[in-house]
């Protein structure tokens, strides 16, 4: 008897080691698609901005890499103050009061925005280097790639694990096409030492617009608020692991596909092609390079989707309604289908998307320079927020470990902003948050305000 409630108290603990391992793959690997799917349009920005200079690459995309890492070991500490999720909005509601957390709330809203947009753009770009015959239809085949996107929303919302699926499906792929180019001979040669000078002020003028792949750090602390069936403890540390995860996997491959270009001497591409088409065509087999780019597609409309469904969420969990302890947004945008889906903020974001997409023609290195903005004044209150906190509680390694991120990524911010397509982003952020905070104003300044972005996530 004793032999047989033993083994059944084994099976137990094993099916929940394996029901919590496969929750935790398909949370990390599907808030972690944005990040991802930034790998293939940053690497090639970061070149873009280096003047084509090759061999500057790798150096740049360390950096890159660094401050991500910087801003992750950051959040680590956020999430263990926040587990029930909201993230920086949540954070600098509490650390500066509830009319600052419009602030971050208004950068990601314009953060969604952009992400739909360059995620479609680039989803075409990918698109037309596969078959170079429809590069003049690009603007119309990113339009049409919206369109699908946002049509699919009003059915309810894809799941996550399908995002997970499909960032799990590109990795592997990524990983088969650096592997596939050890093999390759070497086609670069050594960079002449009179390259070389002022080497060290390049990378750092040039590596903030490659900061997109940081995007996605924001998701973990905020989703989060999706898993009620967990208590804090498991929230927390389902957020952490999702955060270094999304790191090693994110920085592994950014480092490692800038190296394998740097190896093939796969510099800038043309009109019709990418910096990673051209990578994947030189370094594998056609096979393997039609494989990438469906993966990568995919992978981008996933990013676009995931967007579609937090950016409308965040208008609902702000809109007035008999449900609603501060709704401050007009009771339409609160309103969902049949499948609970909010589409009068579906077609906001969609229109929203549909005219930067075509403002920049389509092309994903436009909008680019664009993105790294938003959701660096994001991150920058949440450092801030977490420095003040650290400061309260006597935890000087953490005060310290947040200023120094709060230092780079406001470096980031004014590098961008020297850029005068990142003040678009910037004046887009800082008008939708002041909408958002005088409306809050003219609603009596309700409590709570501040807890909109983890009632968002929560409502999934």
């Amino acid at each position: 008897m004793i032999d047989t409630a033993t083994q059944g108290t084994a099976r137990l603990g094993t099916r929940w080691w394996q029901g919590r391992t496969t929750l935790l793959i398909a949370f990390a690997f599907s808030v972690m698609a944005d990040p991802v799917s930034s790998v293939a349009y940053a690497i090639e920005a970061a070149l873009h901005a280096l003047d084509g200079r090759l061999h500057l690459l790798v150096p740049a995309m360390v950096v890159v890499v660094f401050i991500v890492a910087l801003v992750v070991a950051s959040y680590h500490h956020l999430v263990a103050r926040f587990p029930e999720g909201g993230g920086s909005a949540a954070a600098t509601g509490s650390a500066f009061g509830e009319g600052l957390s419009f602030v971050p709330m208004g950068a990601l809203v314009v953060d969604f925005v952009l992400t739909i947009s360059i995620s479609v753009a680039a989803g075409a770009s990918a698109i037309v280097s596969y078959v170079p015959a429809l590069a003049p239809y690009r603007l119309l085949l990113a339009l049409g790639l919206l369109c699908v996107v946002a049509f699919l929303m009003r059915f309810g919302h894809l799941g996550r694990a399908v995002f997970a699926l499909l960032t799990i499906v590109f990795v592997v792929i990524a990983v088969v096409v650096l592997v596939s180019t050890l093999d390759e001979p070497a086609g670069v040669a050594p960079a002449e030492p009179g390259l070389l000078h002022g080497a060290p002020l390049t990378v750092m003028l040039a590596f903030p617009v490659a900061m997109a792949l940081a995007t996605g750090v924001e998701a973990p602390s905020s989703a989060i608020a999706q898993l009620a069936q967990l208590d804090d403890a498991g929230r927390r540390s389902f957020g952490r692991w999702a955060l270094w995860l999304t790191l090693g996997i994110v920085g592994t491959l950014t480092i490692g596909l800038a190296m394998a270009a740097v190896h093939l001497g796969v510099g800038l591409p043309g009109d019709d092609s990418t910096m990673m088409a051209d990578l994947a065509r030189a370094g594998s087999s056609h096979g393997v390079f039609t494989a990438f780019q469906a993966a990568t597609a995919l992978l981008l409309l996933s990013a676009a989707s995931s967007s579609f469904q937090a950016g409308p969420g965040l208008l609902k969990a702000l809109a007035r309604g008999d449900n609603s302890r501060h709704g401050v947004l007009p009771e339409w945008l609160g309103r969902t289908n049949a499948h609970h889906v909010p589409m009068a903020g579906v077609f906001v974001f969609f229109g929203a998307s549909a005219l930067v997409v075509t403002a920049a023609g389509a092309a994903e290195q436009r909008l680019v320079l664009f993105y790294a903005v938003a959701v660096f004044v994001s991150f920058l209150m949440g450092l801030l927020a977490m420095a003040k906190f650290a400061w309260h509680d006597r935890e000087p390694f953490w005060v310290a470990l947040n200023l120094v991120a709060a230092l780079a990524v406001a470096f980031t911010l004014v590098a961008n902003s020297l850029r005068p397509a990142a003040l678009g982003s910037l004046g887009a952020t800082l008008l939708v948050g002041g909408g958002l905070y005088l409306a809050w104003v003219r609603a009596g300044k309700p409590r709570g305000a501040s807890r909109a972005v983890a009632e968002a996530e929560s409502d999934e």
